[in-house]
């Protein structure tokens, strides 16, 4: 199935979209939300499929054309958003760069930060930020939704607690990260909200391209309409994700719902190119001794998206633009201030 949510209140409202992502329908009669699907699944899988298979087959009367830009992420906001750092290549490339060693654990034990999940950026919406000074930069990912999930749970049992796949931008302020990491006490504003593709799709969806707990097709990534990388998401991870759903579970219980990203695509072929500005550059100084390529700028675009054998897009784009945020209620109280000098404190 591909499912997508509308942007409707907290949680969106739940629509089916079509393999062929040109047309949906409405789900609220069997699940309202996602996430009430994902709570209830197995009292709504096969009313769920059946509507898809309608769909597929033109026999679902009250389908409308699918339009992405009406779309909040599958999952407006979750329970949880957790991301590896699965491709070890891109850690120890970047690393690498600032002179830092690798500790050897980093190859057997996974890297992964818990990020920001009460709100997520819709597909195409803007990436807010106050300052470019920040280093806005995107990283282009897969993600897994997870169902309940027992606590210690093995590898082997993952395949029946991965309910769908997604892709990820996730937003980084790469600036503010060194400042974060010296505290060692983790991401926290480096790290704001993260989106997802349109439409989410269980894994029976992929066919042979999901394999090994890996999906096998390359993440195509665009800056300003410009090929930027296109690296196969099945090559050169580190960890799979049934290894990272058994390292997120080791010491609780996962609800259903849960997010866990792979962490930037990145392949030992750089020829591919990269899905992050930061790895780009850390090449660069390798290579040729200074960073050339900028962090994003207002106005910069990026395009993440992943096609089939058949050329066709599996989960549709995330499509976004960098733009200045600008604080509206700051902004309101220092005009009120100024017209009102007597409110001064």
């Amino acid at each position: 199935m591909k499912l997508a949510s509308l942007k409707q209140g907290r949680d969106g409202q739940l629509i089916i979209v079509s393999r062929d992502l040109t047309h949906a329908v409405h789900a609220h009669h069997i699940a309202p939300t996602l996430q009430f699907a994902l709570d209830n699944w197995p009292h709504v899988e096969a009313d769920l499929a059946h509507l898809y298979r309608n769909l597929n087959n033109d026999d679902a009367p009250d389908s409308f054309v699918f339009n992405p830009e009406l779309c909040a992420s599958p999952l407006p906001r979750a329970y949880q958003w957790s991301d590896g750092s699965a491709y070890v290549n891109h850690v120890e490339l970047v690393r690498q760069a600032r002179g830092a060693a690798m500790p050897e654990s980093f190859w057997t034990d996974p890297l992964m930060y818990q990020g920001m999940s009460d709100r997520f950026l819709g597909p195409n919406d803007d990436i807010e930020a106050a300052d470019e000074a920040w280093g806005i930069d995107f990283e282009g990912e897969i993600a897994i939704v997870t169902d309940d999930v027992p606590m210690g749970l093995r590898t082997e049992e993952a395949h029946d607690h991965i309910r769908l796949l997604m892709l990820v931008n996730d937003v980084s302020l790469r600036n503010l990260i060194p400042n974060e990491l010296a505290k060692s006490f983790g991401f926290f504003q480096s790290k704001p909200a993260s989106s997802f593709s349109p439409v989410a799709v269980t894994p029976d969806e992929l066919g042979e391209a999901w394999h090994d707990y890996k999906l096998h097709h390359r993440l195509h990534v665009h800056l300003n309409g410009q090929l930027f990388g296109r690296p196969d998401a099945g090559t050169d991870m580190t960890f799979n994700f049934a290894e990272l759903l058994q390292h997120i579970a080791k010491t609780r219980h996962v609800s259903a719902g849960s997010i866990i990203g792979s962490g930037t695509v990145s392949n030992k072929d750089r020829s591919q190119g990269s899905c992050c500005i930061a790895e780009k550059r850390m090449l660069e100084i390798l290579e040729q001794g200074a960073a050339q390529t900028d962090f994003m700028h207002f106005g910069d675009t990026v395009r993440i998206e992943m096609f089939n054998e058949a050329n066709e897009s599996i989960f549709g784009a995330i499509e976004q633009r960098v733009v200045r945020y600008q604080h509206t209620y700051l902004d309101e109280d220092l005009n009120h201030h100024a017209v009102h000098p007597s409110t001064k404190r």
